[in-house]
């Protein structure tokens, strides 16, 4: 049963939070010896919660059915059809913004407030503090960290327990990673950038080759031309399954539609450095 975990490791500075509400800890999450050896992550009640839905997706063979009867679930389960009945404005705005939009914010800017968000429930559910929010987070007693605290809580009163149908998201995410890729613990993916300003080198290992501390929540490719067009270098590494949260075309097209990204859980990542020429 996942338990929350108090921890502050000095070697990870200000990498880790001091509570998760996770079966493993924020240093180990966040760990290179995590990503070579990983484990599945479950988040504290998500098993009960959606317990009936993923016994209904069991039994069904199709993907594209799948998605759409766990967004049904999710429009049942926080009432989010029902936003329309509500008698105030602000009552209708916080059951119409699902998770769905906080997804598309993402997409279109991840430093938005619904980038806080998402950066929020790593934080909040995994215990990794984010390393850059509209500015690099030199520590949590900094002032884009206190930025950042505000545009999460700004962001997380849009919608009704938007952590909640986050955790189920990761849940379903897993389920279909799993499902579809039951032999297999990695993902090769690739990352277009323009500096390092939003990720820490904590060891050079040779040409081209660094551990690198990313931030709690990142967008990556699998497509590596693709990389190009966001950066003049591409990092590229190794991503476990389980710190994919979320990646395009795994819901119907009708509900989401985007481009080849995954949405990475962060930590220390061996990382080669490709450059442009």
């Amino acid at each position: 049963m996942p338990k929350r975990f108090s921890s502050w490791r000095t070697d990870l500075n200000h990498y880790v939070a001091s509570i998760n509400l996770c079966n493993l800890p924020p240093w180990s999450i966040a760990s290179i010896h995590y990503n070579l050896n990983p484990q599945q992550l479950e988040i504290q009640g998500t098993d009960h919660i959606g317990r009936n839905l993923f016994e209904t997706l069991n039994g069904t063979p199709d993907q594209e059915v799948r998605g759409q009867l766990f967004h049904d679930f999710m429009d049942v389960r926080f009432q989010l059809h029902q936003w329309q009945r509500e008698a105030s404005p602000s009552s209708r705005k916080s059951l119409k913004n699902s998770y769905l939009r906080f997804l598309r914010g993402w997409l279109f800017d991840s430093n938005s407030l619904e980038g806080a968000v998402l950066k929020g429930w790593v934080e909040s559910r995994l215990g990794l503090i984010p390393t850059f929010h509209r500015g690099p987070i030199s520590a949590i007693d900094s002032e884009t960290y206190l930025r950042y605290q505000i545009e999460r809580m700004k962001g997380a009163t849009r919608t009704s327990a938007i952590f909640s149908q986050l955790d189920l998201l990761y849940e379903y995410i897993q389920y279909e990673l799993r499902r579809s890729k039951p032999k297999q613990r990695h993902l090769t993916l690739f990352r277009g950038v323009n500096d390092f300003e939003e990720h820490g080198i904590v060891e050079k290992k040779g040409k081209g080759r660094f551990l690198m501390r990313l931030n709690n929540l990142n967008s990556f490719t699998s497509d590596f031309e693709k990389a190009w067009e966001f950066g003049s270098r591409v990092l590229k590494t190794e991503v476990p399954l389980t710190k994919i949260f979320f990646l395009c075309g795994i819901l119907p097209k009708a509900l989401f539609k985007g481009e080849d990204e995954y949405l990475v859980i962060g930590g220390t990542y061996d990382v080669t450095v490709l450059i442009g020429g």
